[in-house]
């Protein structure tokens, strides 16, 4: 399905360009290896996957990585999709020169693919599907990536619009439970795309 972009209004555009900030200087810091805690260790895993369900709830999550479905209301997370990423189906319209030369930030309505400065980025598929999710990451690999603003913990950088800056603070027990919960969801096979780099971009450009 083709989808026109909507630009963001300027208040989060200030949000995303403080991400920016934020991720240019975490990224920085020496992070350590994710320890076991003692409140983890006397948690049992149905209350793990409670507490991550909280936090990824209150922590708005879905706001991009879950689909849409449009309503009266406006969009709300498809409840058949929850934190499956872009849907690999739905690819973006064409993007033309003014997208780039504009002081917008692009998204699509679902909010789960953005265009900026740094390219285009699509919110990844969180369930446990092992070819297209993070059903083949250890725990320590998911913590390892919030911590160090990282892929994988080591590989490319996490893309805005992603808060991982903010998210970082969150204790070793807050991400341990966040992950049994995402691991505790139906695994959804959806191959986001990969980001695309600002050069990439400039091709793409009728």
């Amino acid at each position: 399905m083709r989808r026109r972009l909507y630009a963001i209004s300027t208040m989060l555009i200030a949000s995303f360009a403080f991400y920016l900030f934020g991720c240019n200087s975490a990224s920085d810091e020496k992070k350590e290896e994710a320890t076991p805690t003692s409140e983890t260790k006397t948690m049992s895993k149905e209350d793990m996957i409670k507490k991550g369900d909280y936090i990824v709830t209150t922590g708005s999550c879905h706001d991009c990585h879950s689909p849409k479905v449009m309503t009266k209301m406006g969009p709300v997370p498809d409840s058949t999709r929850l934190l499956s990423g872009h849907p690999a189906a739905d690819p973006l319209p064409p993007l033309n020169k003014a997208d780039l030369s504009s002081p917008w930030i692009r998204l699509t309505p679902d909010l789960t693919a953005f265009v900026g400065p740094w390219g285009i980025s699509y919110a990844a598929n969180l369930t446990p599907d092992s070819a297209s999710g993070t059903g083949a990451w250890s725990e320590a690999q998911f913590i390892n990536t919030i911590r160090n603003g990282k892929h994988l913990g080591n590989g490319r950088d996490i893309l805005p619009p992603m808060p991982w800056p903010f998210v970082s603070k969150m204790t070793d027990d807050d991400l341990k439970a966040v992950f049994a919960y995402l691991q505790s969801l139906p695994p959804i096979s959806n191959r986001v795309p990969a980001p695309v780099s600002p050069p990439e971009l400039a091709k793409m450009v009728k």
